[in-house]
């Protein structure tokens, strides 16, 4: 079973409230899970993230299997020793360096091989070495092999990187085995809608404990990957999670969450936090712009993090000019704190039947771009 339980829906909208259960605690939904690929969100301690409410991160299979390796992993204790960290780990497949290693990886039915990019080193990924390495990991969730292209790809290439996600699909169920981690699929399918619909309805009738919606926010617009997501989440049941990989940006999330999407990650506040690009109620900031370099008032005078109780925006500025390590820590924590505190306060509106104001009044804010 799934562990996951659904609570409350919105009235107006698809969005609603839920729980995922995993071996190391509960996920409360909608949620935003930070990269943490390399067994690390950067610049972020465990302790840090704990604080800020995490409960649950996304570390990446394919970066793990390069260095140190699942087997020395498992050989420490399993991923959450390694690391510190006592919450939920949600581990991706490789499914996304397929596609962005790009002339690095060959596709075959087998499955992948990959030229590392740290050497050059040839190394090959299956459908159940991935699964093996994730068992060995000890993560919480595991995902499927998938083959993600760009979403502007050709109907043909498209139709054929589905039909042989679904093939890897079965492959990674079989390598399962005894597992106490739970295994999601990936609805694939690019923008045609008939292609996603043949998609889910195949993984649907899998024993698979959730769903991810997989080869979005790859580069086609914004209303496309609305479309696309909104109608595919419809297609998923309820009574099991669904997740959009890859979609971070606050808009999106509000957004996405009204077509009842319960889970995301994304690397948008963790890496635009150590290129200075910061996330307010009121808009962005681009901390190195000239006029924040005497402005004594705090990032965002409505957030709570650590940062913005402690700092302003002239010190972040100076920080961040003098390309010190603190930027990227104060950077981070404020804006992993932004989208988190976002997502708590969805849950809250969903609970409270006000899901639909909430989503307005802070749009209406935020895309104003008016930074007092």
């Amino acid at each position: 079973m799934s562990g996951f339980v659904a609570l409350r829906s919105c009235p107006d909208t698809r969005a609603r409230t839920g729980r995922i259960n995993t071996a190391h605690g509960t996920v409360d939904t909608p949620n935003f899970m930070p990269v943490g690929t390399q067994a690390t969100v950067k610049a972020m301690t465990p302790l840090d993230l704990h604080n800020l409410g995490v409960q649950m991160l996304l570390a990446n299979t394919y970066h793990l299997l390069l260095r140190p390796g699942p087997e020395t992993i498992r050989e420490l204790g399993g991923l959450h020793r390694f690391m510190g960290w006592t919450g939920s780990i949600l581990t991706d497949s490789g499914g996304f360096q397929i596609f962005s290693l790009g002339g690095l990886s060959r596709i075959t039915e087998e499955g992948v091989r990959f030229a590392s990019h740290l050497d050059g080193s040839r190394i090959f990924l299956s459908p159940e070495d991935s699964i093996r390495a994730q068992q060995m990991l000890g993560s919480d969730i595991m995902m499927a092999l998938d083959v993600l292209i760009p979403s502007t790809s050709s109907r043909k290439d498209t139709e054929a990187a589905l039909d042989r996600t679904i093939r890897w699909a079965d492959r990674s169920l079989a390598g399962r085995g005894d597992s106490r981690g739970q295994l999601w699929g990936i609805v694939q399918g690019g923008l045609y809608a008939d292609l996603r619909r043949r998609c889910a309805e195949v993984l649907v009738a899998k024993p698979f404990d959730g769903y991810a919606i997989g080869g979005l926010a790859v580069g086609e617009p914004v209303e496309e990957m609305y479309r696309i997501a909104s109608f595919t989440a419809d297609l998923l049941p309820s009574a099991r999670p669904r997740y959009l990989m890859g979609v971070g940006l606050p808009e999106n999330l509000l957004d996405c969450v009204s077509f009842g999407i319960d889970l995301f990650d994304c690397v948008v506040p963790t890496r635009n936090a150590r290129n200075g690009l910061l996330f307010t109620s009121n808009g962005k900031i681009v901390i190195k712009q000239s006029r924040y370099q005497r402005d004594s008032r705090p990032l965002d005078p409505e957030c709570s993090c650590y940062t913005c109780r402690h700092f302003s925006r002239a010190y972040l500025r100076h920080l961040y000019m003098a390309n010190e390590i603190l930027a990227s820590r104060l950077n981070t924590l404020h804006n992993l704190h932004f989208h988190l505190t976002l997502m708590q306060c969805a849950r809250r509106a969903i609970e409270e039947a006000r899901f639909p104001q909430f989503r307005k009044d802070f749009l209406n804010r935020y895309l104003a771009d008016e930074i007092p």
